[in-house]
């Protein structure tokens, strides 16, 4: 039996006096204790079901009490709530010698565009959430984040590095039309003359045209376009509420044609499910304009891997075992291999192939090294004006 859920739009709470950051429960947590059980495909979600929260040491389980549900009671849709994160900062660091950045800024947690892959969704975990179904309904945008910009690029000790907008989760997903968290973030760095780099598959991106453009003239931001495949139909199951594939490739034809520098990301790559497209993909986005081009092989970390399984299974019963088989044979005989160096391309001969064919395409395709992108200018930095720096503090 499947368990009914309440209907409504979208929720928006006021912030708590606490946040994310002092250690103790979420307070967060408490509006959103109702969680979904069992498993089931859901229209627009890419998870089929909550796995369990591995911090947590008890588990809820559904159960059939014996009571006749209608079909009218049965959940055909979650509605999706969301809360303010007061965060005390707002620029992350990180010495991974792997990912090519050393700070990063990531405006949401939780995204809607229901990935089933995504490589954050552990991180749910760490609010007392699901990294399953929770990570896709239930999100946290940060409100304050130019304010806390703003004082953080002020401080005299403040050393100007490149950062990564939008890493953990997509900087321009639904939620930003009406928020706009990401472009306040974007205005302050192009006001500051901050470099950027970004990687989004959402076309939301080119509402910020202007802002793009304005730092693309002094060499201050690269944009990558991912995109994990051109079949739509298996779009819509992997990554459900993304850009079309061919709403990607007319952004990076928007964005190479107004002066920005993009390149096109091929993420994740999923053995015996989308490797087939690389090549594709590589062409399709060198003539819509891609200048530089990487992938990363399927990460699948902590609850992912269970939840891909699952996800597998429901939509291609008839391939999961080859899909995993060559999955495995490509991370030491594991689901997921974390360590630095081989996490983002895995190991073993069909990791090789893989290498082999992406070097020979980008190399016809005339595509330059996606690492290079972080390369940008940090000679023309200049902090926030004073007085705006204290007015964020409140002074």
């Amino acid at each position: 039996m499947r368990q009914a859920l309440w209907a409504a739009p979208i929720q928006y709470s006021p912030a708590p006096t606490t946040g994310f950051t002092t250690g103790s429960p979420s307070p967060y947590h408490e509006p959103m204790t109702r969680r979904f059980l069992g498993s089931q495909s859901l229209k627009g979600r890419g998870a089929l079901s909550n796995p369990h929260v591995r911090f947590e040491s008890t588990s809820v389980e559904k159960t059939d009490d014996g009571w006749y549900q209608s079909e009218e009671e049965l959940t055909t849709r979650l509605p999706q709530t969301v809360l303010p994160d007061r965060a005390k900062s707002v620029i992350a660091t990180n010495n991974s010698p792997d990912v090519g950045f050393e700070q990063s800024i990531n405006p949401y947690r939780g995204c809607s565009h229901g990935c089933v892959y995504c490589f954050a969704r552990p991180t749910h975990a760490y609010l007392g959430l699901s990294p399953g179904l929770d990570f896709e309904t239930k999100l946290f945008y940060k409100e304050n984040a130019v304010e806390l910009l703003r004082a953080e690029l002020a401080k005299p000790n403040y050393v100007c590095k490149s950062i990564a907008l939008g890493i953990n989760t997509d900087g321009w997903q639904p939620l930003e039309r009406e928020l706009e968290v990401t472009r306040g973030i974007l205005q302050v760095l192009a006001e500051c003359r901050h470099p950027v780099t970004i990687v989004t598959k959402s076309a939301l991106i080119v509402r910020d045209l202007d802002l793009l453009q304005d730092l693309a003239r002094d060499q201050l931001v690269s944009v990558m376009i991912s995109i994990t495949s051109l079949d739509s139909d298996l779009k819509r199951k992997l990554e459900p509420q993304t850009a079309s594939p061919q709403a990607r490739l007319k952004v990076i034809e928007h964005l190479s044609a107004a002066g920005v520098p993009v390149g096109v990301l091929v993420a994740p790559v999923i053995p015996a499910l989308t490797d087939h497209d690389m090549e594709s993909i590589l062409e399709a986005a060198k003539a819509a304009g891609a200048t530089s081009a990487g992938y990363v092989l399927l990460r699948l970390p902590h609850e992912v891997k269970d939840l891909f399984r699952e996800w597998l299974a429901e939509h291609y019963p008839d391939r999961a075992a080859h899909v995993m088989s060559l999955i495995n044979q490509s991370r030491g005989g594991k689901d997921y291999q974390a360590e630095f160096g081989t996490r983002m391309v895995g190991t073993g001969v069909f990791a090789q192939l893989l290498r082999t064919r992406f070097n020979i395409a980008k190399r016809k395709y005339g595509l330059g090294q996606a690492d290079d992108r972080h390369d940008l200018r940090t000679d023309l930095f200049r902090p926030p004006a004073a007085n705006q720096a204290q007015m964020t503090l409140g002074f």
